[in-house]
């Protein structure tokens, strides 16, 4: 169901603008972890899997001589192609299950904010099979407790933005999803688990804050997946979640501004 959904243009559209923005903490973190795993040896490949439109892609452009994002989904992948700024990053059309580079040859596998929808051992085994020695493996994801920054009223927003999460997080599990949300609830500590190998790290509460506005808050619940197939499902109930989170976000800026 998930793939369906990310497989339309106006919803990859949709996702390229409003999904959250790429988290400069996480990014650090992994790049950090290569260097010092591969002894700064030069970095020669990336591959991003599951990289959507690329918004976790071309931050790698820099640190690699070469990088690859690979997503199911067609749709994202011609967004990603129109949206590449860096002449050493493509992307195609491949699976995470089935990686589509030699033996030895990544210094970096990595896959922002998709991991919870792989089948995991076959992802880790055809990591271990493409990565070369003292190459790594990193997955991350979103967790509802990263926090919006938005003038003075980050708060109020952040109260409105978790009630929203309660709502989907709850709907997960009536639309086919309740395995993704299990993955982003628990920070990826099952798929950590998952993970048969010796030298890993899982870290958690990562503290990441996002500078959204109001209007970019409400376009990030509608490219969230969990709610495009809600409205598939339930137009009602989705459109009354996406009408009640945007005006409570306005009541919360009116109130702020009028100090009620």
């Amino acid at each position: 169901m998930a793939a369906q959904v990310f497989n339309t243009m106006p919803f990859s559209l949709l996702y390229h603008k409003y999904m959250i923005p790429v988290s400069n903490e996480v990014t650090s973190m992994v790049l950090s972890y290569v260097e010092e795993k591969t002894n700064g040896r030069p970095l020669d490949m990336a591959l991003d899997v599951g990289c959507g439109t690329g918004r976790y892609t071309l931050p790698l452009a820099p640190h690699f001589k070469k990088v690859l994002g690979i997503d199911i989904c067609d749709s994202q992948i011609n967004v990603a192609k129109r949206y590449n700024t860096a002449n050493n990053v493509s992307y195609m059309v491949a699976s995470a299950e089935r990686l589509p580079v030699e033996n030895n040859s990544v210094d970096l596998v990595s896959s922002g904010l998709a991991a919870h929808f792989f089948t995991i051992d076959k992802f880790v085994n055809e990591s271990v099979r493409v990565l070369k020695t003292n190459g790594c493996l990193a997955a991350h994801g979103y967790h509802p407790s990263s926090e919006i920054e938005y003038r003075d009223l980050s708060h109020g927003l952040n109260t409105v933005m978790s009630e929203m999460w309660d709502t989907l997080c709850q709907q997960a599990y009536t639309t086919g999803l309740s395995e993704a949300a299990d993955h982003m609830l628990n920070q990826y500590h099952t798929i950590y688990e998952t993970i048969d190998l010796k030298d890993k790290k899982w870290i958690k509460d990562i503290p990441v804050k996002y500078q959204m506005s109001i209007s970019e808050i409400f376009g990030f619940a509608r490219s969230l997946c969990t709610c495009q197939i809600l409205l598939e499902k339930n137009e009602k109930e989705a459109k009354q979640l996406l009408a009640q989170t945007d005006k409570r976000a306005w009541i919360e800026r009116i109130c702020h501004t009028s100090t009620c």
